[in-house]
């Protein structure tokens, strides 16, 4: 896979997943921007402060590139605001808190996309990438949380499963124009979390174990890439089988 020096915008590259991203996209002689609320503002090292629930942010942002690198060939949603209640139960999560988390993520992927979606248009060329999860594709399920400290939040599957139909949304709505829009739904990935959940996990998984990022970064590079320029308006699971059980 060559991005061929692609400008590739990468959303929260400062995570566990982002920098794996953006490590993989260098490793495919692309060059990516971390769009990161925890960044510097240093473009010649790939980085800008900005917050993605902020459109003054985005657009501020989205300026600098344009300015530097006069072009965007790749956007990789991957940001994952949130409240600090957000680990709260069903039972403890109030109205507020559950209509707050549904705009800030959900609404976020559609701020930042809109904008770079219309210069990829006007480029007549591009690809957006969206990290969902299998929670976007399949209800919980509540036995690998059994005996652990770790919980499932309720308005992540709304909004995972609503990150993947926009996908399609814009897949078919900017196809025309040659830009395309996919969604990548990683199943777990292994971040020290309580041993009795990867344990619960590892034995409900197909293939035994939770992901990693490195599994899931080099299909970010594919959906970028020229090697995937007729795939459009798809959500590819990463799941170690989760999905097909």
């Amino acid at each position: 896979m060559n991005l061929n020096n692609n400008i590739i915008i990468v959303t929260g590259g400062s995570g566990l997943l982002g920098k794996e991203i953006i490590n993989n996209i260098r490793l495919n002689n692309g060059i990516p921007i971390n769009l990161d609320i925890k960044c510097e503002n240093n473009l010649e090292k790939g980085t800008i402060n900005c917050d993605v629930t902020d459109s003054k942010s985005i657009k501020k942002s989205i300026g600098k590139i344009l300015d530097h690198y006069g072009k965007i060939n790749g956007l990789v949603n991957n940001a994952y605001p949130r409240t600090k209640d957000w680990l709260n139960k069903l039972e403890d999560v109030s109205d507020e808190s559950f209509s707050k988390n549904i705009d800030i993520q959900l609404s976020h992927v559609f701020k930042i996309s809109k904008p770079v979606l219309e210069i990829m248009k006007n480029q007549k060329s591009g690809s957006v990438v969206n990290i969902a999860s299998i929670y976007g594709m399949v209800g919980n399920d509540f036995t690998v949380y059994k005996d652990t400290d770790v919980n499932a939040p309720v308005a992540y599957s709304a909004i995972k499963g609503g990150v993947i139909n926009l996908s399609r949304y814009l897949a078919s709505y900017y196809g025309k124009y040659n830009v395309r829009s996919n969604c990548i739904s990683p199943g777990g990935i292994y971040n020290n979390q309580d041993k009795n959940f990867v344990k619960n996990y590892k034995n409900k998984v197909p293939m035994k174990r939770m992901g990693t990022p490195d599994d899931i970064a080099p299909i970010v590079t594919f959906l970028l890439s020229s090697d995937s320029k007729y795939i459009t308006g798809q959500n590819i699971a990463v799941d170690g089988g989760w999905t097909s059980i």
